[in-house]
């Protein structure tokens, strides 16, 4: 179900709790979000729903991808860059890595280790963010 993009910063700056497959309705709910959003969005957290959980998701061309409990084991090459958010107005700077490493659970609950680079390297990291309640 397409859910209101939530707002409110004091929920948006909390911790997020970890998923379990009893969430398994707030991914569907933030997959048909994003889709609702693709124009003008390619990735959410779960907490830009209203849900605070470890989920968060990004566009891939078509396809929007879950991932569940997502974990940076490795990083390289920092560089700074200007984001936007749906949840926040205005453009704001921060400090992203060119290659992430990110451990996690797929959509089945089963766990992953995948390389990511560049803009979709990016968006995880921004949507890790509002997982640990960073506002930028």
């Amino acid at each position: 179900m397409i859910k209101q993009i939530n707002k409110d910063t004091t929920l948006l700056s909390q911790k997020s709790t970890p998923a379990t497959p009893k969430d398994s309705q707030v991914i569907t709910d933030l997959l048909d979000t994003l889709k609702s959003h693709q124009a003008d969005c390619v990735g959410m957290a779960a907490n830009m729903i209203g849900i605070n959980k470890r989920i968060i998701a990004f566009q891939l061309g078509n396809m929007a991808i879950p991932l569940i409990n997502p974990t940076i084991i490795k990083k390289s090459e920092p560089y700074d860059t200007e984001e936007g958010c749906l949840s926040l107005s205005g453009q704001r700077k921060t400090k992203r890595y060119k290659n992430i490493t990110v451990t996690y659970l797929d959509a089945s609950f089963k766990p992953q280790k995948q390389e990511f680079s560049d803009f979709v390297a990016e968006i995880i990291q921004h949507e890790m963010d509002h997982l640990e309640g960073i506002l930028i």
